[in-house]
C-alpha cells in the first residue's frame, strides 16, 4: 500500500501524497481508497514530536514509503490508537543515529492497552470534541477568538467616535 515516486516524476493531481507528516504533494492518481492511520516512518519528528507522529486520512490517496499504513475495523478503534500514538513517547522504538527510524517491525512491539469498544467510543467522542473546541475554524476556540476580535473593534470604534462640537470662536 506504499509507494514512493519522485517529485520529478509525479504527475501533478488532485489526490493527496501522503508522506511521514502529513500531504506532501497532490498527484493525478492514487493506490488506496478508504479510511486509514498513518505512522511516520522516519524522520526528526519521531522525537522532536514538531507535527502528529499518528494521523488518519479518509478517501483515495497515494501513501509513499515514510509511512506505515493501518487499517481497522471501526472509527472508533482507529482514532483511539492514533490519540494513544500521539501521547506516547516512541523512543524506545526509534532506530537509527542521524536519521531516527520507526522501522516496521518495531511499532508491532508497542503494546497498546486497548479497551471495550463502548469504552473506546466514549474515549473518541470526548478527545473529537476537544480537538474540535481546539481546533475546528468554525467551532471552538478559533471561532470565539475571532468573535470576540469584533466584538472589541465594535466597542474600540463606538468608543472612539467623537460627535463633533459646534464650537465658535
Amino acid at each position: 500500500m506504499r509507494k514512493p515516486v519522485t517529485s520529478s516524476n509525479r504527475e501533478s493531481g488532485g489526490y493527496p501524497y501522503y508522506g511521514a507528516s502529513g500531504i506532501v504533494d497532490y498527484v493525478s492518481d492514487y493506490i488506496s481508497d478508504g479510511d486509514y492511520l498513518l505512522i511516520s516512518e522516519d524522520g526528526a519528528n519521531l522525537l522532536v514530536r514538531s507535527t502528529l507522529i499518528a494521523f488518519s486520512i479518509s478517501g483515495k490517496n497515494w501513501v509513499n514509503n515514510h509511512a506505515h499504513v493501518l487499517k481497522f475495523d471501526t472509527y472508533e478503534t482507529r482514532r483511539y490508537v492514533e490519540f494513544f500514538l500521539n501521547s506516547i513517547d516512541l523512543s524506545p522504538w526509534v532506530t537509527g543515529g542521524a536519521q531516527p527510524k520507526l522501522n516496521q517491525k518495531n511499532p508491532n512491539k508497542i503494546q497498546i492497552p486497548l479497551p471495550s469498544q463502548r469504552e473506546q467510543q466514549r474515549i473518541v467522542s470526548i478527545l473529537d470534541r476537544f480537538d474540535a473546541l481546539c481546533n475546528d475554524l468554525t467551532s471552538g476556540l478559533p471561532a470565539e477568538i475571532e468573535a470576540r476580535q469584533k466584538q472589541y473593534e465594535y466597542y474600540r470604534d463606538k468608543l472612539l467616535k467623537f460627535q463633533e462640537l459646534d464650537i465658535q470662536i
